[in-house]
């Protein structure tokens, strides 16, 4: 079987609006967390978000969308999915020939405008223009329609693995030749509904989160988009080949709704498998971009897991999620953005507020942006229900 590569990547985040804006702030090690302004939750006064830094209007404005029913998550995915199209070069023609396919992740879709479908509801009217555009397939229904796409498409919810999953999907219509390249990622915007639900679940901090560090409190939620262009080595011109996804895996211990297994059965098994089909021995992988929540349960359990596959030699790690938040659906191929972004500069970006490392994990994440050799990153992508996923990224030789 060829090498399957990534030959183009869109992003928006807390961090910018392009690729280009957001390794500027990750080189500098900033942050996107901070103050939210346009999410409609009485939480906004109280906590830290990852906002991107552009309105809903705006967007409409930027992309011509005049629909209001459109949501802020499909216009999230819509500038990203254009970045990475243009990035790529790909025609309209390619874009719409049925060996192209599209695989979106997204985990809030439609809900943000729950409060509008329930105004709608209420007034006993026949029915309401955000209907359609409520469940988490109409983001990828939108693109379909809006890019003119005649291929192969579906939307992955597997909570907060849904991007990973989303490029793995990717990965096996390509490998079993059912398409010819790929177009996968994962779009989630902040939302009422969310912020409720996590808050809920009294897993967000009042302060930015972070990671690995033995007094952290939680996360902080995010919004953005990032998509990559998945193609077979022999099919990609040359001079876009970024990275080589080497290996890849998906388990699920479904130990909890939203705890990992103490053991880490689930975190451990996919970073095995992942590793096996790269045909790779752990001290080979050069950089971590963990999942990294800021939680209790996950930090503890993704380092002690870490430590099960890599012994007292940890690679060099960050979390990501210390910069834009924790994006949901979004947040793996946001991720795998900024991986390929590593790869391609050698660099490791930096974690942020790490100050004492989990007095049982122990382990000390990256805190300075440096020059770094980087063949083989690992990703670490964990969701609700214990479905994790790893994915291996290789530098193109």
């Amino acid at each position: 079987m060829s090498a399957i590569v990534v030959t183009g990547i869109g992003v928006i985040s807390s961090l910018g609006n392009n690729v280009q804006e957001n390794f500027s702030v990750l080189k500098k090690g900033d942050t996107g967390i901070g103050k939210a302004v346009y999410v409609n939750s009485r939480y906004a006064d109280m906590m830290p978000f990852a906002e991107v830094k552009v309105s809903t209007e705006d967007l409409r404005t930027r992309l011509e969308i005049n629909d209001h029913s459109i949501t802020r998550t499909q216009l999230l995915a819509l500038h990203a999915i254009k970045e990475v199209i243009s990035h790529r070069g790909l025609t309209s023609e390619e874009v719409s020939d049925r060996t192209t396919a599209l695989i979106v992740a997204s985990t809030v879709g439609g809900m943000y405008l729950t409060d509008e479908l329930y105004h709608d509801a209420n007034q006993a009217t026949e029915s309401s223009v955000y209907i359609s555009n409520y469940d988490c397939a109409s983001v990828a229904l939108f693109l379909q329609e809006y890019l003119g796409l005649h291929g192969f498409s579906n939307t992955i919810n597997t909570a907060c693995s849904s991007g990973a999953n989303a490029v793995q999907f990717g990965l096996r219509l390509i490998k079993h030749n059912i398409v010819k390249r790929a177009i996968v990622g994962g779009v989630d915007c902040l939302s009422k509904f969310t912020i409720n639900g996590f808050n809920a679940l009294n897993i967000l901090s009042d302060e930015s989160c972070r990671p690995f560090d033995n007094n952290r409190k939680g996360l902080n939620l995010g919004e953005g988009a990032g998509f990559l262009i998945l193609e077979r080595l022999e099919d990609a011109p040359k001079e876009k080949i970024l990275a080589v996804i080497s290996g890849y895996s998906n388990s699920n211990d479904a130990f909890h709704p939203s705890a990992l297994s103490d053991e880490g059965i689930g975190p451990v098994k996919c970073m095995e498998q992942a590793l096996q089909m790269a045909q790779l021995k752990p001290q080979a992988i050069d950089y971590i971009n963990t999942h990294g929540t800021g939680t209790m349960n996950n930090d503890r359990v993704e380092g002690m897991s870490m430590k099960k596959i890599f012994g007292e030699h940890i690679p060099l790690f960050i979390s990501a999620k210390s910069i834009i938040g924790h994006t949901l659906g979004a947040a793996s191929a946001v991720e795998s953005v900024f991986t390929v972004l590593a790869i391609q500069n050698q660099m490791a970006f930096a974690s942020r507020n790490f100050h004492l490392a989990d007095e049982v994990a122990g382990l000390i994440p990256n805190t300075q942006v440096k020059e770094h050799t980087i063949n083989h990153a690992l990703l670490n992508s964990f969701g609700f229900g214990g479905n994790c996923s790893s994915l291996i990224f290789s530098a193109y030789q």
